[in-house]
């Protein structure tokens, strides 16, 4: 997946730019379709820092082997971002978890 696959998934499922974010919480890593979305005024990137944004995303989601499971539940879901809540889509790093779930020390 790359960063434009990505905004053309979330173009097709729901006819907005909308922002992306990876949070760690209580050892887990979400993948957060947020509210705000490019076409707003208020947003707060340009088009072209929204590209590299998601080709960030996109690159760990292939590291992390998620990008198919991000993109099977954005297809599926019938929830929709809306002021105040977020997608949130549980991911599962695998093998390669002890790189990115580091406990502070």
């Amino acid at each position: 997946m790359t960063g434009e696959e990505l905004h053309q998934l979330l173009l097709t499922k729901w006819g907005r730019s909308y922002d992306i974010q990876l949070r760690r919480t209580k050892g887990k890593i979400f993948v957060q379709v947020m509210w705000k979305y490019l076409e707003q005024a208020s947003f707060p990137l340009s088009a072209a820092e929204y590209s590299q944004h998601l080709e960030a995303v996109s690159y760990y989601l292939n590291a992390w082997n998620s990008a198919a499971q991000v993109t099977s539940y954005i297809l599926n879901t019938r929830d929709r971002p809306r002021l105040g809540k977020a997608v949130s889509i549980s991911i599962d790093p695998g093998d390669r978890a002890a790189e990115w779930l580091l406990d502070d020390l």
